[in-house]
């Protein structure tokens, strides 16, 4: 199956790839999840952060933003000595900023999908040189998001956020899921 060349041959990759990337996410728990994993991803390689997603999930409760929000500085010490996960304190506690200011959002879901109009962007890309870091959705989002508290939201973030949710569709048009997500 042809796939995007971002896509290697890692079985988790690939499953990622053709099952989540790409595809609308509309779920607030989901989409908060994701957007802290972007902010974890920061400076790595995301099939890093996909390996670790599990044990995130298990470690920061499910991403429950309402637990996040109260996670004391030890349990923050605790979550730093884990293995499982990237043991960076600055992206832990933003784990714990971005929860509280996640639940002061009315619809943190309408929000995140007023950047693209509330519908999928779906871009016509046919090689990787045309696929952008950043878009002024991206920088438009970055900029809320900041004024509203958050952290580790920067354009670069925000744009991979919105590829991954769906709220724009950059599949490459050489790849297998080009056709059924441009539809």
């Amino acid at each position: 199956m042809p796939r995007c060349f971002w896509c290697n041959d890692d079985p988790l990759y690939q499953a990622y790839h053709d099952q989540e990337w790409g595809v609308p996410l509309r779920d607030s728990r989901r989409l908060f999840e994701l957007l802290l994993l972007e902010g974890f991803q920061a400076g790595l390689s995301w099939i890093t952060v996909l390996k670790k997603r599990e044990h995130y999930r298990k470690v920061m409760f499910g991403f429950d933003p309402k637990r996040l929000a109260v996670m004391t500085d030890e349990e923050i010490e605790e979550r730093m000595l884990d293995p499982g996960i990237i043991r960076n304190r600055l992206k832990l506690n933003a784990a714990r900023i971005n929860a509280k200011a996640w639940l002061t959002q009315a619809n943190p879901v309408e929000l995140l999908w007023s950047f693209v109009g509330g519908l999928p962007k779906i871009n016509h890309f046919s090689q990787r040189g045309e696929v952008p870091a950043v878009t002024p959705e991206a920088q438009a989002m970055s900029k809320v998001l900041k004024k509203a508290g958050f952290t580790f939201v920067g354009p670069t973030i925000c744009y991979a956020f919105m590829q991954a949710s769906g709220m724009v569709m950059d599949h490459t048009t050489d790849c297998d899921r080009y056709a059924i997500l441009a539809r």
